[in-house]
């Protein structure tokens, strides 16, 4: 089985500090064929140097890589391919339903286990993460029931780094929402937007490839009044800027990919930027944060 995406590349090289990296992405988004969405990431190891990395639908430019890690001062690009392989064959024997709260996770193979009570979100075994059986996704869907159970909706929702789209898909399926999906991955945008049709939803979520708020979509949808963020901890501390500033007052955001030793760090950057701690929700090591905004 195939997908009909076209063969991906990702293009990454090392810099150090912070704004020399995002100096460099910028230029690389100038490239032509420009990367389809880039980004940067903190080595996180204490020696200052970041990543910056660009993926791209056609085989990039090396001869301009080089030029521009040459007129940046940073390591050579190194140029790989994004692995092409059939998840649904490999996972689906694996893949049984996941629930979280009254939500249940599950592939079109186990629709009929499906109980009549539930919210049931199909996902099929694919090229993006959020099938649910991660305890960051768990963690994410049990922070929305507990939410939903305080009497809380939303009516603009943010799913960044939204991966196969189920975090949308559920804000959808319980409140009359509006939802934009964003992953840096345009295989996970077309996972999602499939996922999305399926469940019946796509009139009101929308996919696209960002990188964190970045994309003309997500600054007119805003502000938000519910954000989810599964991503990690290093890039959730860089993008509470943005957060913050797409944010609605009042709103909850919903962030994981978070190690549990590394929860007092992201929640000290965004208090910094009005957040307070409303729950944690600890599981196998990891912790979902859900943060009010009060400005």
């Amino acid at each position: 089985m195939t997908t009909g995406v076209p063969v991906l590349r990702r293009a990454t090289a090392a810099i150090h500090g912070r704004p020399a990296a995002e100096t460099l992405r910028d230029a690389l988004d100038e490239l032509d064929p420009a990367p389809l969405a880039s980004d940067i990431n903190d080595h996180d190891d204490g020696s200052g140097l970041w990543d910056v990395s660009g993926i791209f639908g056609e085989a990039p430019d090396e001869v301009a890589l080089a030029l521009l890690a040459d007129a940046h001062g940073s390591d050579s690009f190194v140029v790989e391919r994004i692995e092409d392989r059939d998840w649904v064959a490999q996972v689906r024997a694996e893949l049984t339903p996941v629930e979280a709260g009254r939500f249940v996770v599950f592939g079109s193979h186990d629709r009929e286990r499906i109980g009549p009570n539930r919210i049931g979100l199909e996902i099929e075994a694919a090229q993006a993460f959020g099938t649910g059986h991660h305890a960051t996704t768990r963690g994410c869907l049990l922070a929305l029931d507990t939410l939903l159970r305080r009497g809380f909706v939303a009516r603009r929702v943010a799913d960044i780094g939204g991966g196969t789209g189920v975090l949308a898909m559920a804000a959808t399926s319980v409140w009359p929402a509006v939802a934009i999906a964003g992953d840096i991955d345009p295989v996970a945008t077309v996972t999602a937007r499939e996922n999305v049709a399926a469940n019946g939803v796509a009139s009101r979520v929308s996919c696209v490839t960002a990188a964190g708020f970045r994309h003309p979509r997500l600054h007119a949808a805003a502000p938000f009044d519910l954000v989810f963020a599964n991503i990690l901890a290093g890039p959730l501390k860089r993008i509470a800027p943005q957060m913050a500033a797409a944010q609605e007052t009042g709103g909850v955001a919903i962030l994981s990919g978070i190690l549990s030793r590394q929860a007092a760090g992201v929640v000290a950057v965004y208090r910094g930027w009005g957040y307070r701690v409303i729950e944690r929700v600890p599981i196998d090591g990891w912790t979902t944060l859900v943060l009010g905004m009060h400005r």
